[in-house]
């Protein structure tokens, strides 16, 4: 009845088997770490998404731009007046383009062309109509350093900034997807081992069954061995939800098409070789490397130079607003006085400069905090390096330790079966030797991940992933 019940649970537990994805990749034979990688840089749409803040620089560049675009102004304006007691409509039309340089400078080109009987103080042309320049010059505040330019030059800096986050965003996503794919690895491998052990429980059930029927073994050996079956089943079943779970999060790496792929047990590949490493010798170097690009560190570099601009900018606000003023006289009701050209020097300031200054403080705080934040982010990375370093040393040594562990299990469970034959032990021995043999293979798997995921760790440690964006 147990046999039974055990055949007809096997094909219960394949049904619950994943179904995988249609895709190109997902019959790829084996699944290496490459292509893995390469799915998440092509593919991924968290790593599309982040592209498009390149769009979105573009844009900045763009809106800052705008405040220095030339402008085409059609001016029309009319007005009734009397004049030695007649009632005359007198006007101009004006057709300016302005204009307005990055260093303060503002100005306008254009023709006027008189309505009606519209004097013209100077520059004249057949009486009523002339020529238009006009000219506003900042002599302090604002001359090469405004708002306006300041902006500028920081929507230029918006393209680097899109690339960094590009980086980081590569960097993290690599690390998790590269994390992941061990675990993935160890996870149905895992599987594997538990399987194979059942099988070798199933074996031997049969084999005990057939000489109780002729009285060789008792009956509780029979029972035994009907126990440590359904006691690996269970083993296999918990095994195979773990791996399918690190599918599923493997899965939100693996992208094809539009969809998250889910790759057959069958692609699972073996462990590399394993080159031992005894310590990263390049610390020095290293450390220098991933202090250069770091997403990190970069971005703060970047904000710190946004902060020097608006410093600029905050500093030239407390300058006096001294500017010289050429140009046209175009407001209504002057045409009895005749259309003329105006020239003034106009000098204004706020007596204690609160804003100007409370700005500059502010400015020179952040400069300070990202000063401090720097050096942190540096140090971080350091120890990045570091701890990266310390898990392939630590990982080396489980391996080694594991590795003979797993020999000794071997060889005690290889020397039960042979008492066991020859009657000097019982069952329950075998099957606990058994079970050791089961964990030490398992644990052994899980250092071999463990290791190739603390070199992931290290290659993101050093800012190897942070190459550069198309």
């Amino acid at each position: 009845m147990f046999a039974v019940t055990v055949l007809a649970i096997s094909p219960l537990l394949d049904s619950f088997a994943l179904e995988p994805t249609t895709s190109q990749y997902a019959a790829t034979q084996p699944l290496r770490l490459e292509t893995v990688l390469s799915l998440v840089e092509t593919q991924h749409p968290l790593l599309h998404g982040s592209r498009t803040e390149k769009l979105e620089a573009q844009g900045k560049l763009l809106k800052a731009l705008g405040a220095f675009e030339p402008i085409l102004v059609n001016d029309l304006e009319v007005e009734r007046l009397v004049k030695d007691g007649q009632t005359k409509n007198v006007g101009f039309n004006d057709t300016i383009l302005q204009m307005r340089h990055p260093w303060g400078i503002q100005g306008f080109a254009g023709w006027r062309t008189g309505l009606g009987d519209v004097e013209v103080a100077d520059l004249g042309i057949h009486q009523t109509n002339q020529p238009l320049l006009g000219l506003v010059l900042p002599l302090l505040r604002g001359l090469g350093t405004n708002p306006e330019q300041g902006e500028l030059e920081k929507s230029k800096l918006a393209e680097q900034e899109a690339t960094l986050n590009i980086q980081q965003s590569r960097q993290d996503l690599y690390l998790g997807a590269a994390t992941q794919y061990w675990k993935w690895v160890a996870a149905w491998k895992a599987v594997d081992l538990r399987q194979q052990a059942l099988e070798v429980a199933k074996v031997r059930l049969q084999q005990l069954t057939r000489q109780a029927e002729t009285g060789a073994v008792a009956e509780f050996d029979v029972t035994e061995a009907h126990q440590e079956v359904q006691r690996r089943l269970e083993n296999v079943i918990k095994a195979k939800r773990e791996a399918e779970q690190e599918q599923f999060k493997l899965s939100l790496f693996v992208w094809d098409q539009g969809a998250p792929i889910v790759f057959t047990p069958q692609s699972v590949p073996d462990f590399p070789p394993l080159t031992p490493t005894s310590g990263i010798q390049s610390r020095e170097t290293d450390i220098d490397l991933a202090q250069q690009r770091r997403p990190e560190i970069l971005q703060i570099a970047l904000e710190a130079a946004r902060n020097h601009i608006d410093l600029g900018v905050a500093k030239n606000n407390l300058l006096p607003d001294l500017r010289a003023e050429a140009e046209p006289t175009r407001k209504p009701g002057e045409f009895v006085l005749g259309l003329g050209y105006r020239f003034g020097l106009q000098l204004s300031f706020p007596f204690l400069q609160k804003d100007a200054t409370g700005q500059q403080m502010q400015m020179k705080a952040k400069a300070e905090r990202l000063l401090w934040d720097q050096r942190y982010r540096m140090q971080q990375v350091a120890l990045d390096i570091d701890n990266a370093n310390s898990a392939l040393l630590r990982a080396e040594e489980r391996m080694r330790a594991a590795s003979q562990a797993l020999i000794y299990a071997r060889s005690l469970v290889k020397g039960e079966r042979t008492r066991f034959q020859v009657g000097a032990t019982n069952l329950l021995f075998v099957n606990l030797r058994e079970r050791n043999v089961v964990d030490a293979e398992v644990i052994y798997i899980q250092a071999q991940a463990e290791y190739h995921q603390a070199q992931a760790f290290y290659q993101w440690a050093i800012g190897h992933w942070t190459k550069p964006v198309a």
